[in-house]
């Protein structure tokens, strides 16, 4: 299954363009697999697309439950299935806490799960407005340069690293406890005006207000594995026929 789930994400790149139906997005699992499941079952059909934002693992009870399943549901559903990279998902480059899912493997296997998940996507992209990453926007000046980034490097930090701040402002340095990229609202408005984008879907920060930015960033976060968790446990849909302005153009559901 490995093998399958990494040539499935080298096939797919960097960028993922939907252009039509309707698309679910999906915040943080990790290990929530009731979560997982709930979605599943009621938006994986042949109309809907599902899109995961990372962090499969860690945290939660059923870590490699959860990711298992969802690489095999990739395999069975290629075209209607996606799962983007979250911070939890490279391991191969960055450390983070907690990393019990990792620790929990052996030698071979972790080198196994890292190689195949540093091949995930990083970012989709639709034809009304949306662009759906994990956490803040990389500094770059169009949607094809997503492709050129490489995993590890600094622009790949920013997508699966980075965290908005409700204040002015570019690159407001690294947060000193977690080490997390600081970005407030106007590299927001430079790199979505850049990328020529309506709204951002993003995950990873749990504690962040739901909506920023004139209604245009919304945080989803779809586990209950977070006891910091601010937000409820929700996933956004989007009609890809219809224009998004801001997040009162997606419907908010709670799983």
């Amino acid at each position: 299954m490995l093998g399958e789930a990494e040539a499935r994400f080298e096939q797919e790149g960097n960028l993922i363009k939907l252009e039509s139906g309707r698309a679910i997005f999906v915040g943080d699992t990790h290990g929530d697999l009731e979560a997982t499941r709930t979605i599943i079952a009621r938006h994986l059909n042949s109309k809907s697309q599902i899109v995961f934002l990372g962090d499969y693992v860690d945290r939660g009870p059923k870590s490699a439950e959860n990711l298992n399943s969802l690489l095999r549901l990739k395999l069975e559903h290629p075209d209607n299935l996606f799962l983007l990279m979250g911070n939890h998902e490279g391991q191969g480059a960055i450390s983070f806490h907690p990393a019990d899912f990792w620790e929990g493997l052996d030698r071979e296997l972790h080198t196994q799960y890292a190689t195949v998940l540093s091949k995930m996507p990083l970012a989709v992209s639709t034809p009304n407005g949306i662009i759906a990453l994990h956490g803040a926007l990389p500094d770059i000046e169009t949607l094809e340069d997503l492709g050129k980034i490489d995993f590890g490097g600094q622009q790949w930090q920013q997508i699966t690293w980075g965290d908005w701040q409700e204040r002015d402002g570019g690159y407001l340095g690294d947060d000193p406890f977690t080490g997390r990229p600081q970005f407030g609202q106007s590299w927001f408005d430079e790199m979505m005006s850049r990328l020529k984008k309506n709204v951002l879907i993003r995950s990873h920060q749990p504690n962040a207000r739901q909506v920023m930015y004139g209604r245009r960033c919304l945080t989803i976060f779809t586990s209950s594995a977070s006891q910091a968790r601010v937000l409820k446990r929700t996933i956004a849909i989007a009609d890809l026929e219809k224009e998004v302005k801001t997040a009162d153009d997606l419907v908010i559901e709670t799983v």
